[in-house]
């Protein structure tokens, strides 16, 4: 079957569900091919990807390098089960790469489809653990509100948006959100600004508060992101992840750290928890691991955790897809090209040059609050009011984002009343001041209403 070009969006309106989009929405963006940091559409228009389709395109588009890994190991073995005692060797390479990449000692491997069947995982096997150890009361997970890990039940239990949760109810029980590390949201944590060290001392304090209203005994796990993307990028003092990593610590609770967005070089080191200082239980990571070219996830497990989901009858699940010999042939193509081109040190430096750029040219706009980035990961905070720090309202009919995309072709994601960046690791210098200068040409039209003037 072959489809007119001009037919594209009218087919796609009339037979695809869209994830987030009504039914009255009429535009559709019909991407037809990419190279590096740049996308084209059925129409022919050009588009400047700062978002990394969904915070994934470490090595950029149109790597034929990676399609030629595909299609060799296509024509040698598509698939076959790794359930059982059947393997590939793609999926013994990989899982070999991962283990001397990740800290130790997170040497074992389980390997899903993508981030959500990762965080599903991540949590049975939390309370799989306990239960195999003879403390089948641990079944809470802990996790926090602006969390977000995935869309499954396990996970979207765990995550921490309303939105996510209305309709969809009942939700997995016995599970509780904490506040989440926000230092520019000083209204989280009562009426007086605190220091960075001062809200890590608020939010151990309602951790451990948490901890023994529910009963040491009773948790399992608790599940964060090292950053919170979906969230608006929240990036967490630097001594709260090492704090929380103790008091679990002293309440056997193991923790799992989502790297669905983090991990693979996104904050200029392979794991966030390297960049923390941190060495969690579990950790879970899709995304990044192929650059997008193929859905891959992959749960970094530490031996101690594997030991016993290993004994008896071992871990009783598992994904169709486990260990896929294309997938996983394509990760390691996809980790030779971060590390062969330098892309974890690029992360950190671009990094860097874009965060000076958006500062140069926005950090001044009066809708502009903080500036924010660890890395690769970046967001502008957008405000009505800078003295008070109060939201910015949006409008559904006319978003920042969106019209930036429209205006300019650049491609940025609305997130938490913050524009969030992603961009491909290999964006250039050139790229990224287009990015700023796209900002800059819709943000200083906007008003404190969210009203955005004409061009």
């Amino acid at each position: 079957m072959t489809l007119d070009i001009a037919d594209l969006a009218q087919l796609d309106r009339a037979h695809i569900i869209h994830p987030y989009l009504p039914g009255s929405a009429t535009e559709r963006v019909v991407m037809i091919s990419g190279s590096g940091c740049r996308l084209t559409d059925s129409q022919g228009r050009g588009y400047l990807d700062a978002t990394g389709g969904l915070w994934l395109a470490q090595v950029g588009h149109g790597r034929t390098e990676l399609a030629d890994v595909a299609h060799a190991q296509m024509a040698k073995l598509e698939y076959f089960t790794s359930f059982w005692e059947f393997s590939n060797e793609r999926a013994i390479e990989l899982a070999t790469r991962l283990a001397s990449l990740a800290p130790a000692p997170l040497s074992h491997v389980y390997f899903t489809s993508g981030g959500s069947e990762g965080n599903e995982a991540a949590i049975k096997m939390a309370r799989y653990y306990h239960h195999r150890r003879g403390e089948s009361s641990r079944t809470w997970i802990l996790a926090r509100s602006k969390a977000y890990h995935g869309i499954g039940y396990g996970g979207g239990s765990a995550t921490g948006f309303p939105l996510y949760h209305e309709g969809f109810a009942p939700m997995m029980p016995h599970v509780s959100h904490l506040t989440p590390p926000w230092p520019y949201r000083t209204e989280l944590y009562g009426d007086q600004p605190l220091s960075p060290e001062q809200v890590t001392d608020f939010l151990i304090r309602e951790l451990e508060e948490r901890i023994a209203e529910i009963g040491p005994g009773n948790i399992a796990a608790m599940i964060g992101e090292p950053i919170m993307g979906v969230g608006g990028m929240l990036v967490p003092p630097a001594d709260y992840w090492p704090r929380v990593r103790e008091v679990l610590d002293r309440h056997g609770i193991l923790l799992i750290f989502d790297e669905v967005v983090t991990a693979y070089g996104r904050v200029g080191e392979w794991f966030a928890a390297q960049y923390f200082g941190v060495t969690p239980d579990i950790i879970v990571t899709a995304k990044g691991i192929t650059s997008g070219y193929v859905p891959l996830g992959a749960l970094l497990v530490g031996d101690h955790v594997a030991e016993v989901l290993l004994r008896d009858h071992g871990f009783p699940m598992g994904y169709t897809y486990n260990g896929h010999p294309v997938a996983t042939a394509v990760a390691t193509a996809n980790l030779d090209l971060i590390e062969r081109e330098g892309l974890l040190a690029r992360a950190t430096g671009l990094g860097a040059f874009l965060h000076a750029e958006l500062e140069a040219q926005l950090g001044e706009l009066p809708v502009v609050g903080e500036i924010r980035s660890v890395g690769m990961m970046l967001a502008v905070e957008l405000v009505r009011d800078r003295a008070t720090r109060a939201p910015l309202p949006l409008h559904p009919e006319r978003m920042p984002h969106d019209v930036i995309r429209r205006e300019t072709g650049v491609i940025v994601r609305d997130s938490a009343h913050s524009l969030v960046l992603s961009p491909p690791l290999i964006m250039t210098e050139a790229e990224a001041r287009e990015v700023a200068t796209a900002l800059r040409g819709v943000l200083e039209r906007t008003e404190p209403t969210g009203e955005i003037r004409a061009a």
